[in-house]
Formats: structure tokens, C-alpha cells, sequence
């Protein structure tokens, strides 16, 4: 397979996210359930005191940055920021419903990040650099943008097989040929799955007192079906692989997927898949 083309990816996902961005806001409370231990670490991975400007990267909904908000009042900002103004339009919509007003909504692109040196104390950016077409010209970036002493909290998936929540569909897509795997160190979801990367690519863009840890998430359904209706929402590569099936291999990756992921299923049905995810925070 030919090296992908860093612009036709980068327009690609753009299109991607903005496509995606309303399926992600309807499955917001279900996502950042599972997601809210994560986000409470990085948060407190940065350390934001009052009067304090934070940066987060890749915000979807917001929510990551939203538990910053609040600590750093009085007199602190949070700039709140997506590659795709309909991502941004999720976390208004979020901040609204919560009643945040310290908080800019600005439209960033992670490698190119339209702030000035030294600007922020601290940025939050949670599974987004392993998408990226170049993660170190990002971490450069967010590097430039962070005063002395600030700080960097990321997360990042660790294995697949840690994380059948998401990658259970992919196995099973792939096992007939309805995906193609992603070439190893293009960008993917799994892409930082090595620990090692993480702390590679930190140090290469000079970040310094680099901590990589693990964390474990539930996600929890109240059967495999709203699991199944969820990943069909929100994974736009699994929902184009199934609607190219027929119905009689829909059916049987179905029972695939149900056999999979039995063992995750209780009693009375909900189900409860778990997740392990990299998280990582380095100083500037």
C-alpha cells in the first residue's frame, strides 16, 4: 500500500469529523461516562490554578476542558478548540447547557496551532494525536504554545485487544475482508499503542519530566444491540464496511460480534466492554 498523501488525509478527516460531529454529540453521555476517569486525570495532570489559560486541542463536546473551566476562576480562560467549526457547535451547545462563560471557541488545527509563543499554561488533548498526519509537527506545536513551567496532559489507546469496545467490529470486518488494516505508523486510532512512541515523540519535541500511565474504562450499554447502534453512529469506517454487506453477512458478523463479546454481557442483558488507554503529561 502506497504512503498516504499527509494534504488528502488531513481534508479527508476534516470531513470526516464534520460528518461525524452530530452522531458524537447525540452519544455524548454514553462516550464520556466511560471517558470520565481519563479526563479527570489529565485535568489534574496540568495542575490549573486560578487566572490560568488552558488550551484544549481536539475538543469535540468539550468535556475534558469544561472540568478545567471551573478551576481556573477567577480570571482564567479556557480556549476551547476543533480542526471543524460542527465539533465546536457540539461544545457551545455543552457549555451552554452547563453554564460555563470563561471559555473562547476557536477553530485550531493541532499542527498548526494559530496562537502566540507562550500563551497557555497547560493543554488538554485527548485521543487525538495518534489521528494526526504529523503528530511530532503538532507536539512542536503545542510545545511553542506553552509558557515555561506549563504543562501537556494526553491520552492515547493502548491495544486493541485491551479495547474491545471499538476494535471488536474492526476484527471481525477485517477477518472478511471488509476493511483493510492501517499500515503500521499511519494514523489510527491504535497508532500510539506502544507506550514508547508516546514518550519517543514527547521527548524528540522537547517536553521534559514525561509520565506515562494506564488507565482502565468501562464503557456500559444497556444491551450489545445499543452498543452495536452506538459504533454504527459514531465509526463512520464500521458503518460504510456494514452497509456494503449483504444482509446474510450483516446477520452473520452480528453473531460473530455477539459470540465475541458474550463474556462482557450480564444477566439481564447490559453489557459492559471494557478500555485501556495511554495517558501521558510532560512539562514545556
Amino acid at each position: 500500500m502506497a504512503p498516504i498523501d499527509p494534504d488528502e488525509y488531513r481534508s479527508a478527516s476534516r470531513e470526516h469529523w464534520a460528518g461525524a460531529a452530530g452522531a458524537w454529540g447525540a452519544n455524548r453521555a454514553i462516550m464520556q461516562a466511560g471517558a470520565e476517569p481519563v479526563s479527570q486525570w489529565m485535568v489534574d495532570a496540568i495542575d490549573p490554578q486560578p487566572g490560568h489559560r488552558v488550551l484544549e486541542l481536539a475538543a469535540g463536546s468539550g468535556d475534558t476542558g469544561f472540568l478545567a473551566a471551573e478551576l481556573i476562576e477567577p480570571g482564567g480562560t479556557l480556549i476551547c478548540s476543533d480542526a471543524v467549526e460542527e465539533m465546536l457547535d457540539q461544545a457551545r451547545a455543552r457549555a451552554a447547557q452547563l453554564g460555563i462563560a470563561n471559555v473562547e471557541f476557536r477553530r485550531i488545527d493541532a499542527e498548526w496551532i494559530d496562537l502566540p509563543t507562550a500563551d497557555v499554561d497547560g493543554v488538554l488533548t485527548r485521543w487525538a494525536y495518534m489521528l494526526l498526519a504529523d503528530p511530532a509537527t503538532a507536539l512542536r506545536e503545542t510545545r511553542r504554545v506553552l509558557r515555561p513551567g506549563g504543562r501537556l496532559a494526553l491520552a492515547a489507546w493502548a491495544d486493541p485487544e485491551a479495547n474491545p469496545w471499538a476494535s471488536a467490529a474492526r476484527a471481525e470486518l477485517a477477518a472478511r475482508g471488509a476493511v483493510t488494516p492501517p499500515e503500521p505508523g499511519a494514523p489510527d486510532m491504535f497508532a500510539f499503542r506502544d507506550p514508547q512512541r508516546i514518550v519517543e515523540l514527547l521527548e524528540e519535541t522537547g517536553f521534559e519530566d514525561i509520565v506515562v500511565e494506564q488507565i482502565a474504562i468501562v464503557y456500559r450499554y444497556p444491551s450489545l444491540d445499543d452498543w452495536w447502534d452506538t459504533t454504527l453512529d459514531i465509526s463512520a469506517t464500521v458503518a460504510r464496511a456494514v452497509g456494503a454487506l449483504t444482509p446474510a453477512q450483516r446477520d452473520d458478523l452480528r453473531d460473530a460480534l455477539d459470540a465475541r463479546l458474550a463474556e462482557y454481557v450480564a444477566a439481564d442483558g447490559s453489557a459492559a466492554l471494557p478500555g485501556l488507554t495511554h495517558v501521558a503529561a510532560a512539562g514545556a
